[in-house]
């Protein structure tokens, strides 16, 4: 989507702010068409907001390993310090992870929407050659969805349970902040660092179906 496309958009939501407060979906994409923006338009917008939260998130989780890392490592210094740094990164994770999720369920909702408008108007062609050719590009764009969202949803199960062991470890040090604790934390590195890569790649694979879809919509 272009610059300027993007701009009306950004516009446009907020004139549509107290719709959007209302809950009333069908209202809001009812007000951006009268604005010449379609649901392909807002559905390709998503999907990019979506695909930018999960690079987001992606980059944080390697970030917060990282400060796992070097806290398993601790070597003296200030435990206090070190130990904030930790909270901060898991804090600041817990926030990517929730961007992630509402951008996936923003995107379920923009797409349920044009399929259902892109099925009922097939009914509506009385040339049987474009109402096939519409039909076709349906179907093959449902498909190019159906791969983004499942990688959409298989990185998304990766990220609470790599939140969950974050969380005990921070926890933990809050109330055993002591060299011990820490070294006692040395253990579990490994099966982090298992967990946050699996995370990245399915990510990835994620951001790269994303794009391919993109491209589709822009076809």
């Amino acid at each position: 989507m272009d610059t300027l496309h993007k701009r009306i958009i950004n516009l446009s939501a907020l004139c549509c702010f107290f719709v959007l407060l209302s809950g009333c979906q069908t209202a809001y994409y009812s007000t951006m068409e009268q604005l010449g923006i379609h649901k392909r338009d807002i559905l390709s917008d998503r999907v990019e907001e979506a695909r930018d939260s999960q690079q987001d998130a992606k980059e944080q989780f390697k970030s917060a390993l990282e400060q796992f890392s070097t806290l398993t490592n601790f070597d003296g210094g200030d435990l206090e310090d070190t130990y904030n740094r930790l909270n901060s990164e898991f804090e600041e994770s817990e926030d990517a992870a929730n961007a992630v999720h509402d951008r996936i369920a923003a995107v379920e909702d923009v797409a349920e929407a044009l399929f259902d408008e892109w099925q009922a108007e097939l009914d509506v062609y009385t040339n049987k050659n474009l109402r096939r050719s519409s039909e076709k590009k349906l179907r093959a764009t449902k498909q190019k969805y159906g791969q983004l969202l499942t990688a959409m949803k298989r990185a998304e199960k990766k990220i609470d349970p790599v939140l969950s062991v974050f969380r005990d470890q921070v926890l933990f040090l809050k109330h055993n902040l002591n060299a011990q604790a820490i070294s006692s934390l040395k253990s579990e590195l490994r099966a982090v660092e298992s967990d946050v890569a699996s995370l990245v790649a399915a990510m990835e694979k994620s951001i790269g179906e994303a794009d391919a879809f993109i491209q589709t919509l822009e076809k």
